[in-house]
């Protein structure tokens, strides 16, 4: 080929424009922003490394009562001849075990985690990262949230607390860090992303989880969920057993929120005592209502504050306090979260008329103490007790609510000495009568001192009293 001065070969001026044709291409298209590659997600060892000591594993030892034995009670037609035949037989107490995890939040060594961590433990032992182990008692709990405040009592000076997030500025897709006990491995970190918020997932009244695919599993529960900051956003509780990448967290603003009743060893909500559903396009038809909103009363029990409002069977709650009511879990939920003497303005449909009633709001029956006979520095009487619902008065044919009811005896304890059971109501304390938790606790604290429970008891149709002397 011969070359003419300084001519190229046309072949090879044609290349030269093809490259440069290329390079203006790629230049626009990443001044448009199109670039097809996305950085990957940095390493999270640093911020593991930065939170990963506030994080505890929690062991318990737990009393199974009646120490039933599956074996031994076989399903099928042997059955009805073991329970025939040994039914009637003392069974003594069973011990188990469980796992959790847990988070401490400040330097008095309180800890969170989930109520069914620690609900029915007898011993609870807290390990922190460093290997060492804590005895830890429980402050305050609470069923309905599945949220459980414990504590303990370290002689040398505690790791640094986590540090409390904001659940609300999370956002669906923003990277976390589980980290907690699983199977009891010991420290264990997963990350995922937020796949969703407010997922009702039928674990309580007041189911609000963040859902994630940070893996957790059995152990986790009570172990602290962080954003990419480093701080606590939800706390790990349950997963979908038969899903993948499926798991929740209760936000960490409904643990705030919470935390100065638990720290008083019970959680006290408002109470309005109505039952209510949502209105769906069927009952809205078959009760000629314009339109769906709100929620329909399907039950009103005597004596409530509903009740004496004035509420009736029927009305359609459509809004409270000015702020339209969404559905029956907002409801429940909004009135749950006020305190018992508030006033709440409800407004109603009534015979296809507006009308707005006035209610105060009591105090939610059920309110759950915290072992609280144990919690705090007295005496350990080894009692929990719960206020009497009206299900509870009629499922154990009570004539009344008045007093409480015993939902938890400790083996060896005071209250197991004095020979109290499960099911027992306690009408009266120290020759004063009880109408709820929070008047039993006052006369326990009061007791303390004296080291000594006077108590009348009601077992069925008979009435009786007993003592019990402090451990």
């Amino acid at each position: 080929m011969k070359i003419h001065g300084n001519r190229l070969p046309r072949v090879r001026q044609t290349r030269r424009i093809s490259v440069g044709a290329y390079l203006l291409i790629a230049v626009f298209l990443l001044c448009a922003g199109q670039s097809p590659a996305q950085p990957t997600p940095p390493s999270f060892a640093d911020l593991v490394d930065r939170v990963a000591h506030s994080v505890v594993n929690i062991s318990t030892t737990q009393q199974v009562e009646g120490g039933q034995m599956p074996w031994l009670m076989p399903e099928g037609p042997f059955q009805e001849y073991f329970e025939r035949f040994f039914g009637d037989l003392p069974q003594p107490p069973l011990e188990t075990n469980a796992l959790g995890s847990g988070f401490i939040i400040d330097r008095e060594g309180h800890i969170f985690t989930n109520n069914h961590v620690v609900a029915k433990a007898t011993e609870i032992t807290v390990r922190l990262q460093n290997g060492k182990e804590y005895d830890a008692k429980v402050i305050g709990r609470d069923s309905k949230t599945d949220l459980a405040l414990i504590r303990i009592e370290a002689e040398a000076e505690l790791p640094l607390p986590a540090v409390l997030g904001d659940s609300e500025d999370l956002r669906v897709g923003d990277w976390v860090l589980a980290v907690g006990n699983p199977f009891g491995l010991g420290h264990s970190v997963t990350a995922g992303i937020i796949g969703a918020k407010s997922r009702v997932i039928g674990a309580g009244p007041y189911d609000n989880f963040l859902q994630t695919d940070a893996a957790i599993n059995p152990g986790n529960s009570g172990g602290p969920l962080f954003n990419a900051e480093g701080r606590v956003v939800g706390i790990n509780t349950a997963i979908v057993a038969q899903g993948q990448g499926i798991g929740f967290a209760i936000p960490i603003n409904m643990a705030k929120e919470l935390m100065p009743q638990l720290m008083t060893g019970q959680v006290v909500r408002g109470y309005l005592g109505v039952g209510i559903q949502d209105v769906t396009p069927e009952l809205a038809e078959g009760l000629g209502l314009e339109t769906e909103e709100g929620v329909i009363v399907s039950q009103i029990e005597q004596g409530t504050p509903a009740d004496q409002a004035g509420l009736r069977e029927g009305d359609v709650i459509v809004s409270m306090n000015g702020r339209a009511v969404e559905s029956a879990h907002d409801l429940s939920a909004r009135v749950a979260g006020m305190n018992p003497g508030d006033q709440v303005s409800l407004e109603i449909v009534r015979g296809g008329r507006e009308q707005t009633i006035r209610a105060t709001l009591g105090t939610m029956p059920g309110t759950e103490t915290a072992q609280a006979p144990e919690s705090g520095e007295g005496p350990k009487w080894g009692l929990g007790v719960q206020d009497i619902t009206p299900e509870i008065a009629r499922r154990l044919e009570l004539e009344s609510t008045r007093g409480v009811i015993v939902s938890q005896v400790a083996p060896g304890s005071p209250a197991a000495e004095a020979g109290l059971q499960r099911g027992d109501v306690v009408r009266s304390a120290n020759q004063k009568r009880i109408s709820s938790t929070e008047e039993f606790m006052r006369i326990v604290r009061q007791a303390e001192d004296k080291g000594r429970l006077v108590l009348q008891v009601q077992r069925g149709d008979q009435s009786f009293y007993t003592v019990l002397k402090a451990a």
